[in-house]
């Protein structure tokens, strides 16, 4: 049944990401793979959705991964997960709870989006005042996808 196997491959997914094993992950994504975010927008392909989640993972010496209410149809699926780690530029804790939503093509990810609270981000990862003041502003915003691009395509040509 293609519902079973694409709960597993969320699964194996998820497990892989808590391990911090980005080749089983790779395993789990569509060569033509598009990954966006409230950060990392417009991602598309496998090596470059890839290279988001190996950089990551790498800035993250206590990144944990928790996923759960996995659930998938014939041609799609759903989970939530909540990531725990420090934020590298602040040494701030983040505790973010994020929904995903899955698109499968050949048996694998090929859309893949994740949705999470920007705001309540950006109070946890750089402190209550300035996530409260600056969090919900589209400048703020901006300057964080912006430095995270600029981080991604950096980490690219290292």
């Amino acid at each position: 049944m293609k519902e079973q196997h694409n709960a597993e491959i969320i699964q194996a997914f998820y497990e892989a990401f808590a391990r911090r094993d980005a080749d089983a992950m790779e395993r789990c994504y569509h060569p033509d793979v598009t990954f966006s975010d409230p950060v990392f927008q417009h991602l598309a392909g496998r090596a470059t959705v890839m290279a988001m989640w190996r950089m990551l993972m790498g800035r993250s010496t206590d990144l944990q991964v928790d996923a759960r209410d996995i659930a998938a149809r014939r041609h799609d699926g759903t989970a939530h997960w909540t990531a725990h780690y420090t934020f590298s530029r602040t040494g701030r804790k983040v505790v973010n709870e994020i929904d995903s939503f899955f698109r499968f093509e050949d048996g694998l990810i090929v859309r893949h989006r994740d949705h999470f609270d920007l705001g309540r981000w950006s109070r946890m990862a750089v402190g209550r005042t300035a996530g409260r003041l600056f969090g919900w502003t589209p400048m703020f915003k901006a300057k964080i996808r912006g430095t995270a691009m600029q981080s991604l395509q950096e980490f690219m040509s290292a």
